[in-house]
């Protein structure tokens, strides 16, 4: 049995934690816990090969921190710069080490809208576009591309292995009706949790409470909170979320930068 490992690469919202702008009580706590520290959203599943889930800005630093040196496959959420904004981090990789364009799966809308934004970068991707529902195999992990309700072309991921079902929403506010039933008894769901209690843009993201409730709701086994801003509206600390999320004995958990575990 192949084994797999699934890593969040960053958990913030755009502007990460701490924002360079910010002087919130959960920006402060950055900057003195590097435990409370969040870059842009991104993950990534490891086995015998490496598939990347979208490029945020910061995806250098966490290529540095993780150990890695190239990837083999490439997928994207959606075009919005926070899942994007890296990709001009990998076109020195394609250069200089592995001389072959990534294979690099997303929407149509999203491929599209990154073949305008990096036009430069296109001898790097070997793109391959995606529709709704589909699903890909890469390295013995199962992709399905399931539709979330955030800007046009934006997909959620149900990623299975022989062990494991896990979903992955970094952007979305509720889901589609198909969506949630496609998911429904994940093992783990990670997902948008941008606000803390009032929800700025209901129809495109999630607040925690939303997400927890939609977890339970849809019988999910471990709730992974991402895509957290931590100051929006009312700020919020590491300390307080994990507080708060105590109250459902482990099942709940805000996502770190880093954190890895077996699927």
């Amino acid at each position: 049995m192949k084994k797999h490992t699934f890593t969040f690469m960053g958990t913030g919202a755009g502007c990460g934690v701490p924002a360079f702008f910010c002087e919130c009580p959960a920006c402060e706590e950055a900057r003195s816990n590097p435990r409370a520290q969040r870059g842009d959203c991104g993950v990534m599943v490891t086995g015998e090969q490496r598939t990347l889930i979208d490029t945020p800005p910061d995806i250098r630093h966490y290529f540095n921190r993780e150990g890695v040196r190239y990837i083999d496959n490439l997928i994207y959420t959606h075009w919005h710069f926070d899942h994007v904004g890296g990709l001009g981090e990998l076109e020195y990789m394609v250069q200089l080490l592995t001389k072959q364009p990534i294979p690099t799966f997303a929407s149509p809308y999203t491929l599209e809208s990154i073949g305008r934004e990096f036009e430069y970068m296109m001898y790097c991707l070997a793109r391959c576009e995606w529709n709704p529902f589909e699903e890909l195999e890469l390295d013995g992990v199962k992709y399905t591309a399931l539709p979330v309700t955030h800007a046009p072309g934006t997909y959620g991921y149900l990623i299975e292995t022989e062990e494991t079902r896990l979903f992955y929403a970094s952007d979305t506010g509720k889901l589609p009706d198909e969506t949630a039933e496609r998911i429904r008894g994940v093992n783990i769901l990670a997902m948008d949790a941008t606000y803390w209690k009032e929800n700025g843009f209901p129809q495109s993201h999630h607040s925690v409470q939303e997400t927890i409730e939609e977890g339970l709701a849809l019988d999910a086994g471990k709730i992974y909170l991402t895509h957290l801003c931590m100051h929006y509206s009312e700020p919020i600390t590491l300390a307080e979320l994990e507080e708060y999320c105590a109250q459902y004995d482990g099942r709940v958990a805000p996502a770190a930068d880093g954190l890895s575990f077996e699927i």
